[in-house]
């Protein structure tokens, strides 16, 4: 027999019994229950039950103000709070900094993670994500004041390797968002920007013995819904509760907009060009590191610029932008927005998107930056007393192919011109963002030079990157003086080898013609030969071999770089984006052959396509070359610098033999 689970929001929050963990649904407005909220915090008001409830959530459903989580702000009403983003939730921040509730800050990716692990009954989320960070227990272990004291993160061995283990716990109540239910609780989202982790939410409170209530538009008919359509099943559901619309907009800086659910694609050539401001200047160099046929992710604040350059650039239908709940292509939205994408390809689930991302799948990011230090560590998460949170930045600042950290030098009355194709400090910022030592450390840069991962750090002057010798000045932006406008406003000094200017087009109104620069570079620019370590550099990113011209271009390129070298040298090569005709395949590989037996004491090359790899592989193979194909540049650089270690083959010593 059918049974109706449709109830009041007074009702479905009487279920909640004092000292109940509850975790409820939402990106910043996007799915969160907010006529739920309204009632818990109208029980509590009342009645001063439930009390000491432990909340968990991901990613700070609220808007900064008083929507969202912030209804929850009082005294009693919660003991203990775990959460991925705290920055939108400031209400609930005030709590932990006060020392008035016990106070934990943990990945968000690892918390969408530990849903599932919740629901499967295991041990908790065993993940890399958080080693060396604030979040490490052998740092601060993620608790934020002096009230918490109980470890919810520990380290753990694992074949010799460490390991972070999250532990998990019972969930009570879950408090969650659709679109329409029917009287079976059968919940769908069509009308939801994000399905976030709704259903790996649901799944962890009821395998715990607990409740599932869900806030909804509207109601269906009896055996009504498509089921391919049902994000959640009735059977994971205890009440329905239909929300007033003011309670249930689709973000908090849109009512409903079908371009946010999928159900109309708009125009990309309405988008307005950014002003040419330091925010753009930052935007148009990140812009410079974008991967064609990559997949990209772009933080909050600044980042999100740079889809609005790749779009003024016509960019966007070589790259694939990705936010973290679960956006995959399109355009990522900013502001209450934020979250949502303008014609994605896909959503999926939050708790998908992060397995993506933990497992390496990003082949850049491009994440906000709001304090660096002498060791390349990066704070975004807390600053004195203000506590903003790391949401998903560590999972994806420490699991990127490639890293770039956004944001202007100093901040606080920051007062730029740009004239003339320079850039003008007018007043300059009254505090200092590279400085001797974080306060927090959301990212580390040793763990990312140890592991090899590239990263930059670019501002509205200059460009540093973290090197294996430390952090490096490497570029300077037209009209800057290095040493009164750079490192007069630093705490430490960086490496100063090789610097040169940032290009002259960041600078200078109209489009920069980035598509021809990233995609259309001559062969000659994409070979670079390092005659102290005798190795030549040859991107492929984007390049395309159609004819049996462009074959024999390759050819007599590479050959004039070899014959001026004079000697055998050590190829890496990076077959990114790279596309061959199939026509004229055999040619190429033939080529390959002929230049690697000529001219190469060692050859690796690297894509980040499984497909590629594996014909690359073959090809070399049948023609009797050694195919050493890696993944990444880092792979690829290792087996090239250690291709005459003596006594040893480059392929053992990296530990890689493909």
């Amino acid at each position: 027999m059918l049974k109706n689970k449709i109830v009041s929001a007074d009702e479905a929050v009487a279920i909640i019994r004092d000292r109940d963990t509850i975790c409820t649904s939402g990106f910043v407005g996007v799915g969160t229950p907010d006529e739920l909220l309204i009632a818990l915090a109208k029980r509590y008001r009342e009645t001063r039950h439930p009390s000491d409830l432990t909340l968990m959530f991901a990613a700070a459903p609220g808007d900064s103000r008083e929507r969202g989580l912030n209804r929850l702000d009082q005294d009693g009403l919660l003991k203990r709070v775990i959460g991925g983003h705290w920055a939108l939730v400031p209400r609930l921040g005030e709590l932990a900094l006060k020392n008035r509730i016990e106070a934990y800050n943990l990945p968000l990716g690892c918390i969408s993670h530990l849903y599932r692990n919740i629901a499967a009954r295991g041990p908790g989320t065993i993940s890399k994500v958080g080693l060396r960070t604030f979040v490490d227990p052998r740092l601060e272990g993620g608790r934020l004041n002096a009230a918490t004291t109980e470890d919810l993160v520990e380290l753990i061995d694992i074949g010799g390797e460490e390991w972070l283990r999250y532990r998990s716990f019972p969930i009570h109540v879950a408090l969650l968002r659709g679109t329409t239910a029917d009287p079976s609780g059968n919940i769908t989202m069509e009308r939801e920007a994000l399905t976030l982790d709704n259903l790996a939410m649901a799944m962890a409170a009821k395998n715990s013995r607990g409740f599932v209530v869900v806030q909804v538009e509207r109601i269906a008919a009896a055996h009504s819904l498509n089921p391919r359509e049902v994000q959640i099943p009735g059977i994971l559901v205890d009440c329905v509760v239909v929300a007033e619309p003011e309670n249930h907009v689709q973000t908090y800086g849109t009512g409903y907009s079908h371009a946010f659910s999928g159900r109309q694609r708009v125009p990309m050539d309405r988008v307005e060009p950014l002003a040419l401001d330091e925010r753009k200047v930052i935007a148009r160099r990140c812009a410079f590191e974008l991967p064609p046929g990559g997949v990209i992710n772009l933080g909050i604040g600044m980042p999100e610029s740079v889809a609005a350059v790749a779009t003024e650039e016509h960019m966007l239908q070589y790259l694939t932008l990705t936010a973290e709940p679960g956006i995959i292509g399109g355009m990522p939205q900013g502001g209450l927005n934020f979250g949502t994408a303008l014609n994605p390809d896909a959503v999926i689930h939050q708790n998908q998107q992060f397995d993506f991302y933990d497992g390496g799948g990003l082949d850049l990011a491009c994440l906000g930056m709001a304090q660096a230090d002498a060791a390349g560590n990066v704070n975004v998460s807390r600053f004195g007393n203000r506590l903003a949170g790391a949401g998903g930045f560590i999972n994806i600042s420490q699991s990127a192919k490639k890293l770039v950290f956004a944001g202007t030098f100093t901040c606080g009355g920051l007062k730029l011109a740009i004239e003339d194709g320079a850039l003008h400090i007018l007043r300059e910022g009254t505090s200092k963002k590279f400085i001797r030592q974080v306060e927090q450390v959301t990212f580390s840069g040793d763990y990312a030079a140890e592991t090899g991962q590239p990263v930059y750090y670019v501002t509205e002057r200059c460009v540093l990157q973290r090197t294996p010798a430390g952090v490096e000045l490497i570029e300077v932006a037209p009209g800057i003086d290095i040493e009164r406008d750079i490192l007069a406003h630093m705490e430490f000094a960086p490496l100063i080898r090789d610097v040169r200017a940032m290009d002259g087009r960041i600078f200078r109104d109209g489009p920069m013609g980035l598509l021809h620069a990233l995609l259309g570079r001559s062969l000659a620019d994409r070979l670079s030969y390092d005659a102290a370590r005798n190795t030549l550099f040859v991107n492929f990113e984007g390049f395309e071999v159609r004819t049996v011209e462009d074959v024999d271009l390759v050819r007599r390129e590479v050959e004039r770089v070899c014959q001026a070298a004079g000697k055998p040298v050590a190829l890496v090569a990076n077959y990114d984006g790279f596309h061959l005709d199939p026509m004229v395949g055999d040619a190429y590989f033939s080529m390959i052959a002929y230049l690697e037996k000529r001219y190469y004491a060692s050859a690796s090359r690297y894509t980040t396509s499984a497909f590629m790899r594996l014909k690359l592989g073959e090809a070399l193979a049948d023609r009797h070359v050694a195919p050493h194909i890696f993944e990444t540049q880092v792979e690829a650089q290792r087996f090239a610098d250690m291709a005459w270690r003596p006594g040893e083959t480059a392929a053992a010593a990296v530990g890689l033999v493909h």
